[in-house]
């Protein structure tokens, strides 16, 4: 059946009481502005209120499927993982083993002189400074002031990083003085944390 859009000029003059008698194309269009305004009450009052209450379940879905997908690979890599822990802390007891302990520590003064003079230098200075606590070990600072050559303090540099226990060095200063190389520098060594409260408990 054809619209007749003519038949809309009769919707100032119409009965409500009369509504089955209305003609077809004013039926249409009445049902349809009806069905929108229930559609627009729908959506505000009943749907948007919830849509926070949605989007922060979605929020929360993805939230947790990564917490899934990240607890599932630590599941399937469980064995590898232990494996890692296992040489890690193998690893870092060997590392322990590599700081001198208390009683070991003026020793390595001996072996850093030993080291030095074999390497054809000469000591102006070599001097234990204040412990650095840290969270797990103790910093040991020594102060060095040596004389030589360039190939001397190669020689040197390269023995140090050869001693059984772990040195470092730090804060390079090389000065030409009266036709003389100075090497002024910072060595590092390292005690465990609680090497110092064994020591202080056995006395």
């Amino acid at each position: 059946m054809k619209f007749d859009v003519a038949k809309l000029k009769e919707l100032n003059e119409l009965d409500f009481e009369q509504i089955a008698v209305w003609p077809r194309e004013i039926k249409i269009v009445v049902s349809a502005f009806v069905a929108i305004v229930i559609g627009a009450l729908s959506y505000y009052l009943l749907i948007s209120p919830k849509l926070p209450v949605l989007e922060a379940a979605e929020a929360k879905e993805q939230e947790l499927k990564l917490q899934f997908e990240a607890k599932y690979r630590i599941a399937v890599n469980l064995e590898a993982y232990k494996d890692q822990l296992a040489r890690i802390e193998e690893d870092f007891s060997s590392m322990l083993k590599s700081l001198p302990t208390s009683n070991e520590t003026p020793g390595l003064l001996d072996d850093i002189t030993y080291v030095g003079t074999t390497s054809g230098l000469n000591f102006k200075m070599l001097n234990w400074q204040q412990e650095i606590p840290k969270e797990f070990y103790t910093e040991l600072p020594i102060e060095m002031e040596v004389t030589g050559r360039y190939h001397n303090f190669g020689e040197f540099v390269s023995k140090i990083a050869d001693l059984p226990r772990i040195v470092t060095l730090h804060d390079f200063t090389i000065e030409n003085q009266q036709g003389e190389l100075r090497l002024q520098l910072q060595a590092k060594t390292y005690r465990t944390a609680n090497d110092t409260d064994t020591a202080g408990g056995a006395q």
